[in-house]
């Protein structure tokens, strides 16, 4: 943890910019300020204000979406905001979880143990569903910062809460992570065949149909 991590996100505790933190994130795209403003319910120059605050601390991108008219009297190219792709943590007192999981994840391939992994990984889901039985699967996955959404009749993950490492070994970490979804449906009380691999670029690898099979 470092202090830009803390003072980064300080600014979230402010209720504005939380709100626009959250309609660029839940988007999974570009956002425009107006479009931004108009769903924070605040001004377009309040909106912007923001906005590039959260740019310049490292929590938001931002870019020009060019307009669909070329040529002369187009106008200027509009910002754009979206979610940054580095992440940030805090931990009281510092803590580094993810090369703990980098280095087991290592061994896991070393010795060839991917069946073991993932049989851990449909067990650490089944205790996470017991322990939210009766809860919707949607409000489970989103505490855990998958950030469910549904598109198509799908039940989609716009974040891995575990990006980092599939970055590193993306086979293992899918495969574990489609274990653990199982499992989690399981001890809900739900299908486990519902979760699938189904990736897509910048979100989770898994997606849970409305029923095994559809």
């Amino acid at each position: 943890m470092s202090t830009d991590d803390l003072e980064a996100l300080g600014l979230l505790h402010d209720p504005v910019r939380r709100s626009l933190y959250d309609v660029v994130t839940a988007s999974g795209g570009d956002v425009g300020r107006g479009e931004a403003a108009e769903a924070a319910g605040v001004s377009r120059t309040l909106a912007g204000h923001h906005l590039d605050k959260l740019v310049e601390a490292g929590l938001l991108e931002s870019g020009f979406r060019q307009q669909e008219k070329k040529g002369p009297g187009s106008g200027r190219p509009a910002k754009v905001y979206r979610r940054a792709r580095g992440e940030r943590s805090v931990s009281l007192p510092p803590r580094d979880y993810a090369t703990l999981a980098s280095v087991l994840a290592g061994v896991v391939d070393l010795l060839g143990a991917e069946e073991q992994a993932e049989q851990a990984a449909h067990r650490a889901g089944e205790g996470i569903g017991r322990r939210h039985a009766g809860e919707p699967v949607e409000r489970v996955l989103g505490e855990r910062g998958y950030e469910p959404y549904e598109e198509g009749g799908l039940l989609r993950l716009r974040n891995c809460p575990f990006h980092v490492l599939a970055e590193e070994q993306p086979l293992l970490v899918c495969s574990v992570n489609l274990a653990l979804c199982r499992g989690l449906l399981e001890g809900l009380g739900d299908d486990p065949g519902r979760a699938r691999l189904d990736p897509r670029p910048g979100e989770c690898c898994v997606a849970l149909s409305k029923t095994n099979g559809d």
